[in-house]
């Protein structure tokens, strides 16, 4: 009587099962197509980034830092990055960023048309926003399956996995600022004879900056988040120092570990917000 019947229980497992089955029989190729594309991308991002001496990228952040907002974040930025060499995890700082960064192009690649689309169709809207509840609600780990079998070990389901947790804070703010975009302010711009493309790209995306910004940050800390978790499927990187650490009981790895991804996400996160602050023309903070 207090047992849930049996015979209304229904398991979703075989379909979801068999969906996945069929792509990786009919889709192999496009995946194989991808994997490529991705490999080669972190290649040339990843040794990019390392032909960067660390002295100047450290000397660049405290510049960028200066710019965006005064001489003592600067140092204070510079200073975080300088710490994560001093714990001997440089090397797989620029790993970790790799994947940040490529994930992040992607989302935003994706998320911000996707948005404006979901802005300028009501029926998209009411299709994606459940899809986007879903994404958001659904536990990281998960998005750990179909990356690996689609494909395989490392950097590339690191890269989909991440991409794929961090990208609906950008479609959902981006909906969000185009969608409150002053009726009035649009108007205007009609009267004016601005076309669709001129009243998008001169009006409504100048006025909805903050917002989309602000999901551009989000999805990087989310990514920052995700990079972590990908460690779990072969991604190397701060990510694997973590894992490494809980699988060998190492307190102080794992915390030296996790102080690194914590000086490395607020460094973006400052950045990116001090980028909004000048994009948007106002003070320094």
């Amino acid at each position: 009587m207090f047992n849930f019947p049996e015979k209304l229980e229904f398991s979703i497992a075989g379909i979801i099962d068999a969906i996945v089955e069929w792509i990786l029989t009919n889709l192999d190729g496009l995946f194989d197509l991808i994997s490529t594309i991705i490999v080669y991308v972190f290649y040339y991002v990843e040794t990019f980034l390392n032909y960067i001496p660390w002295w100047v990228m450290i000397l660049l952040v405290i510049y960028i830092g200066y710019r965006l907002y005064h001489v003592g974040m600067g140092l204070v930025l510079g200073l975080l990055l300088f710490l994560i060499g001093v714990f001997g995890l440089w090397e797989m700082m620029i790993y970790t960023l790799a994947i940040v960064l490529i994930s992040v192009v992607v989302s935003l690649l994706i998320g911000i048309p996707t948005g404006i689309l979901m802005a300028k169709n009501k029926r998209f809207e009411k299709i994606l926003l459940p899809i986007l509840d879903a994404m958001q609600t659904m536990p990281s780990f998960v998005y750990l399956i179909p990356a690996v079998m689609l494909f395989g070990l490392g950097k590339v389901p690191a890269v989909f996995a991440t991409t794929i947790y961090a990208i609906p804070p950008v479609i959902r703010l981006t909906f969000l600022g185009i969608s409150n975009v002053d009726k009035e302010v649009r108007e205007a711009g009609m009267a004016f004879g601005s076309t669709p493309f001129q009243l998008l790209f001169k009006i409504e995306l100048p006025q909805a900056l903050s917002t989309i910004m602000t999901g551009v940050n989000q999805t990087t800390m989310m990514a920052m988040a995700m990079v972590v978790i990908s460690s779990m499927i072969g991604a190397e990187g701060i990510g694997e120092e973590v894992l490494v650490a809980i699988r060998n009981l190492e307190v102080g790895r794992g915390f030296q570990a996790g102080f690194a991804v914590v000086f490395l996400a607020i460094l973006l996160d400052r950045l990116l917000q001090g980028t909004t602050k000048k994009l948007q023309g106002g003070d320094d903070a």
